[in-house]
């Protein structure tokens, strides 16, 4: 097995591990401090027909949102832990296509069973509270550029610097994602700029309350 191969394996059932138990409650909690996903919904402008992938869709609660604001959207969703795919199954049934896979090297065709996909693209993509669990989250936000139809958007929303709030309270939170395998990526402004640069791509970005999230629009 190369190299690749096994982290991609350890870190699938890091995952599953970390989740088996999290996922019954997962939406429950994660609701009083996952913040700013909602509005990065509202900011999709996704149009009937348009295909929307979601990079570690977890529960399948953001997917199921994407489906009520945006009817007619084609929903896809991708995550690496087996576990929490169980969830989403449940949550989405057959209103969206749902496939196991590592967010830095999938191939749409073959995880959604669908051919052209890898030539289409996806019109919207969304990285919700993922890459600050992901090890190689720039290989991760790069392959998801990739996979974007002409005209595509890709929307990503984060734990942000947490600069605004009290130094012990900001030590506190980081200690405490820290257990959960989460660590905040100060530098992710700084890499959808480059990725933009380097793709043509336009990019807006907003800061949250504090500092507390950060929410990145990469448009091709």
């Amino acid at each position: 097995m190369a190299a690749t191969e096994t982290g991609q394996s350890g870190h699938a059932a890091l995952m599953d591990n970390v989740y088996k138990g999290q996922r019954h409650i997962y939406d429950l909690t994660r609701k009083y401090y996952l913040f700013g996903r909602d509005t990065l919904i509202d900011g999709l402008n996704a149009q009937t027909g348009m295909r929307a992938l979601e990079i570690a869709c977890g529960t399948g609660r953001n997917l199921a949102k994407v489906g009520k604001a945006w009817p007619g959207v084609r929903l896809y969703g991708l995550d690496i832990s087996a576990e929490m795919l169980k969830n989403a199954r449940k949550a989405l049934g057959s209103d969206a296509k749902l496939g196991q896979g590592d967010a830095c090297a999938f191939d749409a065709d073959a995880v959604f069973g669908e051919e052209g996909l890898r030539e289409t693209g996806f019109d919207r993509i969304v990285l919700s509270y993922s890459l600050s669990m992901i090890p190689d989250w720039e290989g991760a936000l790069t392959h998801a550029a990739s996979k974007l139809a002409p005209h595509g958007e890709l929307h990503v929303v984060d734990f942000g610097d947490l600069e605004g709030m009290p130094a012990p309270l900001a030590g506190m939170l980081h200690r405490w994602l820290a257990k959960f395998h989460v660590q905040t990526r100060t530098t992710l402004p700084d890499i959808t700029a480059q990725i933009a640069a380097a793709n043509g791509m336009t990019l807006t970005s907003m800061r949250g309350k504090l500092g507390y999230f950060q929410l990145h629009v990469l448009k091709a």
